[in-house]
């Protein structure tokens, strides 16, 4: 594990102990009611929200298929072990792992680590662009007080442009509302500039963020210009049509997956009543949360912040909530660990060494890329050809 590692875990330890400290004292919680919160759960809702996790680690192996099929076709769904094996490290041993899956791909496939990390490069922007959407659409139906209560809300576009808003109050409003929604459809829009003009929107950023620091202007180039070898794997409408909607399809199943896991607690009327829209919002702080994913530790961070807002946010109790939160780190997240472990296991895969070797070949990788001048993805690379033990 890196340094800088090391010191988001401290940070994050501490802020649990911190939570603990300051919950001791003023959060009541009865551990004989959360085990009567948990012995009354729905125990099929769980399962049907665990199906869809399944499901939607099989829309993952097609997407990562059709992404990459102008290169190499392969069959379908013969890439769901390596998102099963790579979701599975991360679970265990961190957001670090995340190479392990363009990385196994390249070793499954015999493409070159360059041009899966393209791939995984816009998986990543078609799951930020469909959660983005879909929180979008959910924050039409949330009512005002919920929005209002939750940090980070829509009303953030309105102190942004506070200016604005003083002097035209509608846009206030406009803002509330479809703040999100416009600036989903202003970063699509931003991705097609890239897509078709990459060097010239990278040209622009540079020299605007230059005017400010030079090393800033040199790294929004570099990644934009990232970016646009990423999207190189998009050669026409069709793909883009195709990648949306399995993304847009696979996190519909996920969010189905939140709303059942919550709906399975029926003792406790804030959760079994909560709807389809509210239960987005409580899916995107999950989501926020996990980005920092570290090692058993971020399970215990994403419980508490997880429960922190089904209780303050949503009026749940505390053993209920943490009852929940807990339901749904083991449903949605960890669920994949057994699958991916015996997968590793007929794949005569190590989890902690094909994780080390995947950092070390994409650090190679980039490297190479620095002292070449091309982006990852934008063509084969040498070293790329040549992922093995190390």
């Amino acid at each position: 594990m890196k340094k800088s590692q090391w010191i988001l875990g401290l940070i994050l330890l501490l802020a649990l102990a911190a939570l603990a400290f300051w919950a001791r004292s003023h959060v009541h919680f009865d551990f004989h009611v959360f085990a009567a919160q948990v012995a009354r759960a729905d125990r099929r809702k769980i399962a049907a929200g665990t199906a869809c996790i399944y499901l939607a680690f099989a829309f993952r192996a097609v997407r990562w298929a059709m992404l990459m099929r102008h290169n190499k076709k392969v069959p379908l769904f013969s890439l769901l072990g390596t998102q099963m094996i790579g979701f599975t490290a991360v679970a265990l041993i961190g957001r670090f792992a995340d190479p392990v899956r363009p990385y196994l791909v390249a070793k499954k496939t015999g493409e070159p680590l360059g041009s899966q990390i393209a791939v995984y490069v816009v998986e990543r922007l078609f799951d930020f662009g469909s959660m983005a959407l879909i929180f979008s659409l959910a924050l039409l139906w949330i009512p005002h007080s919920a929005m209002a209560a939750t940090p980070g809300h829509a009303g953030f576009f309105s102190h942004l442009f506070a200016p604005l808003t003083a002097r035209y109050p509608i846009l206030s409003v406009i803002f509330e509302r479809f703040g999100a929604l416009i600036a989903t459809l202003a970063g699509v829009v931003l991705l097609v500039l890239v897509r078709l003009s990459g060097n010239a929107v990278a040209s622009f950023f540079e020299h605007s963020f230059g005017l400010i620091s030079k090393s800033l202007g040199h790294a929004a180039g570099h990644k934009i210009r990232t970016f646009h070898a990423g999207l190189d794997v998009i050669h026409n409408l069709s793909d883009f049509a195709i990648s949306a909607s399995l993304s847009l399809s696979m996190w519909g199943l996920i969010a189905f997956a939140y709303l059942e896991t919550v709906h399975a607690f029926t003792a406790s009327p804030a959760l079994a009543g909560m709807s389809l829209s509210t239960c987005v919002l409580l899916m995107m702080i999950s989501g926020g949360v996990s980005v920092l994913q570290l090692p058993i530790l971020g399970w215990f961070s994403q419980i508490a912040f997880v429960a922190a807002a089904l209780s303050s946010l949503f009026g749940a109790t505390p053993e209920a909530a943490t009852a929940c939160a807990t339901t749904i780190l083991l449903g949605t997240f960890l669920c994949v660990i057994p699958a991916g472990l015996i997968w590793a296991q007929f794949d005569h895969i190590n989890l902690r060494k094909v994780t080390v070797e995947s950092e070390y070949a994409e650090e190679e990788l980039v490297a190479k890329e620095e002292i070449s001048g091309t982006p990852t993805g934008a063509g084969p690379s040498p070293a790329a050809d040549q992922i093995g033990p190390r």
